[in-house]
């Protein structure tokens, strides 16, 4: 029962941080912001996250998660809430990822901790999958929430909702403490971070893992971009990234079975694949109907990335260092994210929109191709390395 819980404070969370990522894209170019500061402001979200995210791994193994998660879920609520004070405002809105950013890293590590740490590894690919089938409904109801309240409530409102919606994790934590535990025993505490890429197998999932987000976050920041240079409203664009939500949710309701007859590397693969061939078709589209239809492709494609490359990474951590592993995993990844905005947002200023999505689609393949190559390799988990389950973990009173 308890990885229900935990899986609804990551749908909070997930609401808040798609959600906002809409509302600080299309309220920058409400105000007239170019391409390449939304791409700016969408890179704000990874700053903190690349700097902290080891360290905030390290204190969810060392401190348990329930205070994490509590505090980032009050810092990613407050970056939400600022912009509702002046809405036209560029500097104002550029605290919001700053301090979401901040907030998340924290919050999103101590939940995967806590996901993975439940049960025994062989309950982990169930919690796992339960993990993101709630990050898929929370993937479709922030996007659409975000449009919706901003066409039919304005900018204020719609900031002052998904903020909301993060405030209420710390609500639930306050009032039902047991959703998580309080304290966890830890391993290693004086070894360094790197020392855990003296994995293969684990290198290469963190390289697997920037690339799959590449594609995630490309859609998230540049789809407002381009929904609104062909005229989309603001809920139809919302609706259209749902509609990745949508499909991710589908194809995370067979993960198990896909995993178990074609592993998880070839999932994987497959998946990189089918989100580049989604790339190179997407600027061909202006229909939001068939744009719709496009991202549910995508949504189908990259669904069953992100957790496959969490629990792979959780597989290979080793022995009371998962957060830590997790932290590592996020560092990665937010390179990526503060790399990706920047650099794609100035190709799309220069050179427009298709290009962006092609030169995805370019980088997607190379990923996928690599993945294929390095398949062996990926797979083997060391059987010794899993933490034990968190109940085990949890100090006694």
């Amino acid at each position: 029962m308890k990885v229900y819980l935990v899986v609804l404070l990551a749908i909070l969370s997930s609401i808040g941080q798609r959600g906002g990522k809409v509302l600080t894209s299309l309220s920058a170019l409400e105000i007239g912001a170019s391409a390449f500061t939304v791409g700016v402001l969408a890179a704000t979200y990874a700053v903190f996250p690349l700097l902290l995210a080891v360290v905030a791994g390290r204190i969810s193994d060392r401190l348990g998660v329930r205070f994490p998660i509590m505090l980032g879920a009050l810092v990613m609520a407050l970056g939400i809430f600022i912009p509702a004070i002046n809405t036209g405002s560029l500097a104002l809105l550029f605290l919001c990822p700053a301090l979401a950013g901040l907030g998340h890293i924290f919050l999103h590590v101590s939940i995967h901790n806590a996901v993975g740490a439940f049960g025994d590894r062989s309950d982990r690919a169930k919690n796992f999958g339960t993990f993101a089938l709630g990050a898929s409904i929370a993937t479709f109801i922030g996007p659409a929430l975000a449009g919706i309240a901003i066409d039919h409530l304005g900018y204020r409102p719609a900031f002052l909702i998904i903020g909301g919606c993060v405030l209420a994790i710390t609500v639930l934590v306050l009032v039902f403490p047991g959703i998580v535990p309080a304290h966890v025993k830890h391993h290693d505490e004086k070894r360094g971070a790197l020392d855990l890429l003296q994995s293969a197998g684990l290198r290469r999932t963190l390289i697997m893992s920037g690339v799959a987000l590449t594609g995630i976050e490309l859609f998230s920041f540049y789809f407002p971009v381009y929904g609104k240079s062909i005229g989309l409203s603001a809920t139809w664009i919302g609706l259209v990234m749902s509609a990745y939500a949508a499909a991710a949710f589908v194809v995370r309701l067979g993960m198990g079975r896909l995993v178990l007859r074609y592993t998880e590397i070839g999932v994987l693969t497959f998946s990189l694949f089918v989100a580049a061939l989604t790339y190179g078709l997407m600027p061909f589209f202006t229909n939001p109907y068939a744009l719709s239809a496009v991202a549910f492709l995508l949504g189908l494609g990259l669904g069953s990335a992100q957790p496959l490359t969490i629990m792979l990474t959780y597989n290979h951590a080793p022995p009371g260092r998962s957060g830590e592993a997790l932290g590592l995993r996020l560092t990665a990844n937010k390179f990526t994210q503060l790399l990706v905005p920047l650099a794609f947002g100035s190709i799309g200023t220069a050179l427009g929109v298709a290009p962006v999505f092609w030169a995805n689609a370019v980088f997607l393949l190379i990923g996928g191709t690599v993945s294929y190559l390095s398949r062996s390799t990926l797979h083997e988990a060391p059987v010794d390395a899993a933490p034990k389950p968190i109940d085990e973990l949890e100090e006694t009173k």
